[in-house]
């Protein structure tokens, strides 16, 4: 029972506050009327394309795929009227009890809040959600109807796992959209700063807004960062280096020595080709590749092209042969030796995974240890991407590449900001375009801006044999007539998860270490798929945990049971594995050779294409 001595929040605390009242109405009005004059060049910017008939990027999931599946949820609620009486009741109910709580603090009691949103939550972080009572009623009446949608979704009965997964992640980006806090007049923090700027900040927020816009060419492309800030090969990507051999799909860079010797056998890199390669080397202290060249590693990189229309055809063959095959032909040109380390990472770990038991059918059995990092072999938890995938989509995808031959790589870029789009669209959204403020330079979000775009026949062949069909695991995928058999591989592989990985989940990347021939070195490290893969040891950040071979355990949660945790980066850890894998020490070894000669410095000209 409630104390009223107790009350932090008696009615007299909850007049207008001063900061609350427009002090210059005439220069608010001034400024308003900028706004509107902003708000129609962004209109302009978006109708135009239009009027022309321009292809427009209509985003990574048709507003006909989200009616039609939040239908099936409705269709269960209003089937029966008794059912759907009883889920509008229980909403109302609450509704009452918040109401009711709020007059309870007018006169002076303090009536504990049915709904509280966590504290990890920042967008309910300023104190008037709490001590104000229109914010807080605002604030709870937004956190019940969410949830009461969420709960719809988790109650409807008859839907298909598929149908119910894609319905959960619509009715969230349905709420982080819907927030109290994404609005001027409900949000205290931005209505304090609109009426003590007289509006200044709105002004400020829909030229950028405009800008946006128009860069979008009438889709918005939110900035994330200050993009002015950076170049590739001036401010990242900078470990030396040359580019020693390159073809329609990629160049090859070798990394110059820091270390008088080096260890004998060559380590080469496939990253993914869904973004570019230099996250791996965004800056000296963060750097994966300048940390590997300083342990006495000869480090090559794939650099992936990015593709337009004389790609389209290029399938996961091309990506093999032309790819990952031409780079161990590169290292063996460059360097004289046949056998190889491999690393890769996502998606690039996943055409690694399939090009191992190719090449193994195929007698090529020069890679002799893989390193997977955060890779999906088994896509049967791959977590919330798989709501992008099903054979209705992937057949409208292919339509939409058919006249370009790829995807654009805005497409793929708002598919993984909607995985966290209380992170990364809805923040960026309120400080640009609301509050007016320019966003910080952070070389990360930088990276993550600069897209790529997606070969039709490589995307599609991805989509269904991987998230789709699970092709891989299964011993089903084939590839250039060449059926997969992932049993047959037996070299040592080290296999590394991220606890809180948003793109490759840690059980799904623990359950295809099963599919290999070999027993597998799973480890699992803190953080999620970026942050957890490039932590450098002076940072002494997060943790990782070593266990049994998958293979020996039942299960993710039986091998987290029987896991150790060591405090700190797993790239020590990582480096005392691949140490007896990578022979003598010899003479280091300048890049290039008459094989493989130089043809320009790192990063190459390939990473430097923008989308």
């Amino acid at each position: 029972m409630a104390s009223k001595a107790s009350n932090p929040h008696p009615a007299e605390a909850n007049p207008i506050p001063e900061d609350f009242v427009v002090k210059d109405p005439e220069a608010f009005a001034r400024n308003m009327a900028r706004m509107l004059e902003q708000i129609g060049k962004a209109a302009a910017a978006w109708v135009g394309p239009r009027e022309k008939g321009d292809a427009i990027d209509e985003g990574p999931v048709p507003m006909v795929e989200i009616v039609q599946t939040l239908s099936r949820v409705s269709e269960y609620w209003m089937t029966d009227p008794a059912r759907a009486m009883e889920a509008q009741s229980k909403l109302f109910a609450n509704y009452l009890t918040v109401w009711s709580n709020s007059i309870r603090r007018m006169t002076g009691e303090a009536p504990t809040p049915i709904f509280e949103p966590p504290k990890s939550d920042k967008r309910f972080s300023d104190a008037e959600w709490d001590s104000h009572l229109f914010f807080d009623f605002i604030k709870q009446t937004y956190l019940l109807t969410s949830r009461w949608a969420d709960d719809l979704v988790e109650r409807a009965e008859g839907l298909d796992p598929h149908t119910r997964h894609k319905a959960a992640f619509y009715v969230r980006q349905i709420s982080n959209a819907l927030a109290p806090s994404n609005f001027i007049m409900t949000n205290p923090e931005l209505y304090r700063e609109t009426v003590a700027s007289n509006g200044e900040n709105l002004v400020r927020g829909m030229k950028m807004f405009a800008e946006d816009m128009a860069a979008g060419h009438g889709n918005l492309r939110l900035r994330q960062a200050d993009y002015s800030k950076y170049e590739v090969g001036r401010d990242m990507a900078v470990t030396p280096g040359k580019v020693v051999a390159q073809n329609e799909v990629c160049q090859i860079i070798q990394y110059a020595p820091q270390t008088e010797t080096v260890f004998k056998r060559p380590l080469l890199i496939v990253p993914p080709w869904i973004n570019k390669f230099y996250i791996l080397d965004l800056n000296p202290e963060k750097s994966l590749i300048k940390w590997l060249v300083e342990q006495g590693l000869t480090v090559f990189v794939v650099s992936w092209v990015n593709p337009d229309e004389r790609h389209a055809d290029k399938d996961w063959q091309a990506y093999i042969e032309e790819g990952i095959v031409f780079g161990l032909d590169t290292v063996e040109a460059a360097t004289g030796e046949k056998e190889v380390n491999a690393v890769g990472y996502c998606v690039g770990g996943t055409l690694l995974g399939a090009s191992l038991a190719y090449l193994k059918a195929k007698g090529d059995e020069r890679i002799q240890s893989t390193t997977f990092l955060t890779t999906q072999i088994d896509f049967t938890h791959a977590g919330d991407l798989k709501v992008f995938v099903d054979e209705g989509q992937i057949q409208a995808l292919e339509r939409a590449m058919e006249s370009k031959g790829y995807l654009e790589g805005s497409q793929m870029a708002t598919a993984f900001n909607l995985l966290r789009s209380g992170d990364l669209i809805w923040p960026y959204f309120v400080n640009n375009y609301l509050r007016g403020k320019e966003p910080l330079p952070f070389d990360l979000l930088y990276w993550n801006a600069d897209s790529t775009r997606m070969p039709k026949a490589n995307h599609l062949f991805y989509l269904r044999n991987c998230y789709h069909e699970n092709n891989l695991s299964r011993g089903r995928m084939e590839i250039g007539g060449v059926k997969l058999d992932l049993s047959k591989v037996t070299i040592p592989i080290y296999n590394l998860a991220t606890k809180d990985d948003h793109i490759a989940p840690a059980r799904s990347v623990f359950l295809g270490c099963g599919a290999f021939g070999s027993k597998v070195n799973f480890v699992l490290t803190g953080s999620g798929h970026i942050a957890g893969v490039v932590n450098p040891p002076a940072k002494n950040k997060y943790q990782f945990w070593t266990g049994p071979a998958p293979k020996d355990v039942g299960s993710f949660e039986d091998w987290l049971l029987a896991a150790k945790e060591t405090r700190g980066s797993w790239w020590p850890h990582w480096l005392e594995w691949i140490t007896p894998l990578s022979g003598d020490q010899v003479k280091a070894r300048k890049p290039g050779s008459r094989k493989a000669k130089p043809i320009e410095d790192a990063p190459g000209s390939y990473v430097k294409v923008k989308s």
